[in-house]
């Protein structure tokens, strides 16, 4: 497995990470949003999620600002960018649940469950983007001011 790729058990995390840093940036546009900011709101590493930030960035969901008013801000209007985009920016390839198939051995019954887990982890992976793709950055916003009555993005400054 290449460690450069967003796979493994860093992916949930990652994409969790990526989806609250986006619904954050939707409320702020057209303003920037520095990533020690943003990493405050999360209660996260802000090394990380600058790693997060810049895969996002290169794949043309974020654009970047540098200098005092520098930071982060959507480059995507937040009603059309759907999770399954972020999603599949994130994950580079391989499927979410390649995991399980790290788990098999070279001997003949691990090939023989190493190929149907490949299977059957495409599968899900296509499911999972299928369900994604019916949901927006916008959305989840919504429905995260709705979940938190007292959660208000103006509070994030």
């Amino acid at each position: 497995m290449n460690p450069e790729k967003c796979t493994g058990n860093h992916h949930p995390k990652w994409f969790g990470l990526a989806l609250q840093a986006l619904v954050i940036l939707s409320k702020e546009q057209p303003h920037t949003c520095p990533s020690a900011e943003l990493a405050e709101h999360l209660h996260s590493e802000a090394t990380l999620l600058r790693r997060i930030l810049a895969v996002l960035a290169k794949e043309g969901i974020l654009e970047t600002r540098e200098g005092r008013d520098g930071g982060y801000r959507l480059k995507k209007d937040p009603r059309r960018l759907t999770l399954a985009e972020v999603y599949s920016a994130l994950q580079v390839g391989d499927p979410l649940c390649y995991g399980i198939q790290e788990t098999t051995g070279s001997h003949p019954f691990g090939r023989g469950m190493k190929a149907a887990f490949l299977d059957l982890t495409k599968e899900m992976d296509m499911s999972l983007k299928v369900v994604l793709s019916r949901y927006t950055v916008a959305d989840l916003a919504e429905r995260a001011a709705a979940e938190a009555m007292d959660w208000n993005p103006v509070d994030i400054k």
